[in-house]
């Protein structure tokens, strides 16, 4: 999966429209191969943008779970701790190899 797309279930407080509109954005980037359309390209690409915010908005609103709100601040504390790891491992490999 591509990095930058984020899971946006269960979280307090939920996924805003920006966040999915986002995550979209980067979806079609990553199919499409495209940062930005060419000009003849532009409709359709946007198109797809605004069709899989819609079935992502509705698919978040539609999804059920027993499990409590993942907390927002301790996931993206989770996340920098492995990127931390992340990059602390690399450097060892860079200082060994």
């Amino acid at each position: 999966m591509c990095r930058s797309i984020k899971t946006l279930y269960n979280f307090e407080p939920p996924a805003t429209a920006d966040e999915v509109r986002a995550a979209s954005l980067q979806f079609v980037r990553k199919v499409s191969g495209m940062r930005k359309p060419s000009a003849v390209n532009s409709q359709a690409f946007d198109d797809a943008v605004a069709d899989i915010h819609a079935r992502t908005m509705q698919l978040l609103s539609e999804l059920q779970t027993s499990q409590p709100p993942k907390d927002r601040d301790a996931e993206a504390a989770k996340a920098r701790a492995k990127w931390q790891a992340r990059e602390q491992r690399q450097r060892e490999r860079l200082a060994g190899g």
